[in-house]
């Protein structure tokens, strides 16, 4: 991802690539020294919280696709940017199309309450469900309406249903070959509906990214997804 960034960022003359880091550098120092306006993180779920701190003490826009986040985290990382009046971003995923995804499902839970996700990534992402998986399980919980209760299944084994988010079983797979994949499943009386997206290259990312990286400028405080920019 951080090469695909910088490819990108030198490419477009709307923006100026002030300056790279890698896990060996010293980012509040390479901060400072390159004046940056806007800083862009996507490293490590071990690393994030650290480093979305660093950016915002050192004065910067923090654009965060790291995930794994604990919400004690994201509230503390927000309480930090208000106090400042800072604008930022923390989202789970950068694709356009993937926020869609997560808006569609919102919307299709207020009719088809019983969902399940199945998420696909790589082998080397670090946490399982994905962030996008536990954000779209979060965007279905407050679609589902009062008037459609769950009906509860009988289940032999609960760790044969993934994970559990908010009454959402989630299902994490990790294969080589697989860049980020989500498919949510919903079922009703007599149909089912699928709604699928496939990160094929990162270069996808790309546009989300970019308009974050503008938006933060005029926002005064931290933000959590990208569908709060679109």
């Amino acid at each position: 991802m951080g090469k695909e960034i910088v490819k990108s960022f030198r490419q477009d003359p709307e923006f100026k690539l002030v300056g790279t880091t890698d896990r060996e550098d010293d980012l509040a120092k390479a901060i400072g020294a390159s004046k940056a306006k806007v800083v862009i993180d996507f490293t490590a779920s071990s690393v994030g919280f650290q480093n979305a701190s660093i950016i915002i003490q050192a004065g910067a826009h923090p654009v965060i696709g790291t995930t794994g986040f604990l919400s004690d985290q994201i509230d503390e990382l927000k309480k930090r940017c208000s106090k400042q009046k800072l604008g930022g971003i923390i989202a789970p995923n950068f694709s356009i199309g993937a926020v869609l995804l997560m808006q569609f499902s919102k919307e299709a839970a207020k009719h088809f309450p019983h969902a399940e996700i199945i998420e696909m990534h790589h082998t080397t992402k670090e946490e399982s469900p994905s962030g996008t998986a536990m954000l779209t399980a979060d965007l279905i919980s407050q679609g589902r309406q009062e008037t459609h209760p769950l009906k509860k299944y009988r289940e032999i084994s609960p760790h044969a249903r993934g994970a559990n988010h908010k009454e959402i079983a989630i299902h994490s797979v990790r294969l080589p070959g697989l860049v980020a994949h989500e498919l949510v499943m919903f079922g009703g009386r007599g149909e089912t509906l699928s709604l699928r997206h496939d990160t094929l290259h990162r270069e996808c990312f790309m546009p989300g990214i970019k308009l974050a990286c503008k938006k933060v400028l005029d926002l005064k405080q931290l933000v959590y997804g990208l569908e709060n920019l679109l």
